[in-house]
């Protein structure tokens, strides 16, 4: 049972099926919570615990990046409150920004092969 579905239903005695959505949402959760608060404050990302997060999670992404300040530019594209960290919120903007452009690269792709 994914993490979303638990937290609902954890006083009822049913086996739930999550759908891959839900499976997604919870693997967004695991992920973030998993390198949050290794510094500091532990609901949210410092600045390393982002980096180590981005090198791990999204190497596609961040392999061929030339730019030794792409980290720094991120977080202070996320960091909309301006408090140094990466909260949850803050961090799914990330996350959906990547999935928007994905998407577009491949529905390029796909119109110009024709589909």
């Amino acid at each position: 049972m994914s993490l979303i579905l638990s937290l609902y239903l954890t006083d009822l005695p049913l086996i739930v099926m999550s759908t891959p959505l839900e499976d997604a949402m919870d693997t967004l959760i695991r992920i973030f919570h998993h390198y949050s608060g290794k510094e500091g404050d532990r609901y949210k990302l410092s600045k390393g615990e982002l980096k180590e997060l981005l090198t791990s999670e999204l190497t596609d992404f961040l392999s061929g990046q030339k730019d030794l300040h792409l980290v720094d530019k991120i977080m202070k594209d996320l960091d909309s409150n301006k408090d140094n960290e990466v909260d949850f919120h803050e961090f799914v903007i990330l996350v959906a920004a990547l999935t928007v452009a994905c998407n577009d690269f491949f529905e390029e792709q796909l119109k110009r092969e024709g589909f």
